[in-house]
């Protein structure tokens, strides 16, 4: 076979991967197809890996046996690896495991980036398109690698939830990036050639730019709190996709060009929306030291101003026990607790007994997008069942109980009240909506904006002083008793 025609059908294996991508993308909108885009985006991503193996084994030369070697030993030690963390996770840790992997894809990119530049330093094929590439590959590169790991630190709970600050931080943030900017231009300025520097001196410069970007990734999270998580992670991955498509273009690669602008244009749209749901700005969120962080405390009242209505495990079952209609607020203390299955078995008894069981799920509960979606999957809720808040908002008028397991600030009416509060507009659940209210928190401290939630006050709700677990399970045996 010749070359032309090799290099045709490769050609032709990354379109129907490109394609195999858009269309996974748009089989994911819907839970009830999500499972099945994602196994199309994998093929497609597996044909376009062998296809570029093959391509580059039928170039003139092709590839050493040391290549081939570190090649094949990458697919078995990198693929390994993540088939054992996937499989080993909890659906409590996925946000952790989904920024250790934008981090991995991150530096990847960087990489990439840096051993081009390696490779076409002081040569003619170094000319200012390509340099621009490389270097913004890897500066985006680097900022998700270090970005992202503390990240998943601030959610594995190896680094401090709570916005972390010191002296002088956001100084250093702004020097990093003006540092990072300025070694774009010195850099891009010899390809031109309107300035003559040193292969060294470029090298040099190089890595003082991807240091920049390691620190400027570091003080760019570490003042964010946890709470903010979900559009971090959403943020780190859409620059997981820009450093990949950078990447793209620095070895000539269409499909990995297609699948990092897909990524990257994704997580920016889900950034900005779920930025929106909380009524905050993006560039709010990434200046951080909003609110107070991730706080927990011993099961029991006290905390928050107001007279609050504690109640037992016998009164919140009879209430579910008889109620018609009933709503499941979860939210990241369910996660904590790993209540999900107990969350389950309640809903399960309930619909047993004739109540109508949904759940109600706001965009940025959790630390992750679709964090609640997924951890209840886990514990096999029906998709059906867990309706958005737009769908769920005008349901809860006709609600008899409305069951709060571990959600703060999304379900407080001082966003709607209360135009001094900070997440006044931030779009809630309207829970305070419902006839009767139970809310299972283990304490009355405040959320993560540092606010008492005003729907503890209401007169309608009821305090179940309880971990989340516990008390689910102690609902369910309660239950079984009316």
């Amino acid at each position: 076979m010749s070359q032309d025609m090799i290099d045709a059908l490769v050609f032709l294996a990354w379109l129907v991967g490109a394609a195999a991508f858009v269309l996974g993308l748009h089989q994911m909108n819907s839970p009830a197809t999500a499972r099945r885009g994602n196994q199309l985006s994998a093929a497609g991503m597996t044909l376009a890996v062998i296809a570029t193996f093959l391509w580059l084994l039928s170039r003139p030369g092709g590839l050493s046996v040391t290549a081939i070697a570190i090649i094949v030993g990458g697919f078995v030690i990198g693929g390994g690896l993540g088939l054992w963390m996937a499989r080993r996770v909890a659906m409590t840790a996925m946000p952790q495991l989904v920024s250790l992997f934008n981090a991995v894809g991150g530096g990847a990119a960087a990489l990439v980036a840096i051993d081009d530049y390696v490779h076409i330093v002081g040569t003619p094929e170094l000319v200012v398109a390509t340099a621009i590439f490389v270097v913004l590959g890897a500066v985006i590169g680097s900022v998700t690698f270090s970005g992202s790991l503390i990240a998943s630190g601030k959610l594995q709970g190896l680094v401090p939830g709570q916005p972390i600050t010191f002296p002088g931080s956001r100084l250093v943030t702004a020097l990093t990036a003006l540092a990072a900017a300025a070694g774009l231009v010195v850099l891009v300025l010899p390809a031109g050639g309107l300035l003559a520097l040193t292969p060294e001196i470029q090298l040099a410069v190089l890595g003082l730019i991807v240091v920049a970007a390691l620190i400027f990734g570091i003080t760019l999270v570490l003042p964010i709190g946890g709470a903010d998580m979900p559009v971090v992670i959403s943020l780190l991955n859409s620059f997981t996709g820009t450093a990949a498509a950078m990447a793209g273009f620095v070895v000539g690669n269409p499909v990995l060009i297609i699948a990092g602008a897909l990524v990257g244009a994704s997580g920016a749209i889900l950034t900005k929306l779920m930025a929106d749901a909380m009524n905050r700005s993006i560039l709010n969120i990434m200046v951080g030291g909003f609110g107070t962080g991730d706080s927990g405390g011993p099961a029991g009242p006290g905390g928050a101003g107001g007279d609050v209505r504690a109640i037992g495990i016998d009164d919140a079952a009879i209430q579910l026990a008889y109620a018609q209609k009933v709503i499941i607020v979860p939210g990241y203390g369910l996660a904590v607790a790993q209540a999900q299955h107990a969350c389950r078995e309640l809903a399960d008894l309930l619909e047993a007994r004739g109540v109508e069981v949904s759940y109600a799920i706001h965009p940025v509960a959790g630390r992750m997008p679709g964090h609640m979606n997924v951890l209840l999957a886990e514990a096999n809720v029906p998709y059906p069942q867990l309706k958005e808040m737009d769908e769920v908002n005008p349901e809860f008028d006709r609600t008899d109980v409305a069951l709060v397991v571990g959600a703060n600030d999304v379900t407080n009416p001082a966003a709607r009240s209360n135009p001094q509060s900070p997440i006044y507009g931030m779009p809630i659940l309207d829970v305070d909506h419902a006839r009767s209210i139970i809310v299972i928190k283990r304490s009355m401290r405040p959320g993560y904006a540092g606010i008492d939630n005003e729907l503890y006050m209401d007169s309608k709700t009821g305090m179940l002083f309880a971990d989340a677990r516990e008390g689910l399970q102690q609902l369910v045996a309660a239950v079984k008793l009316v």
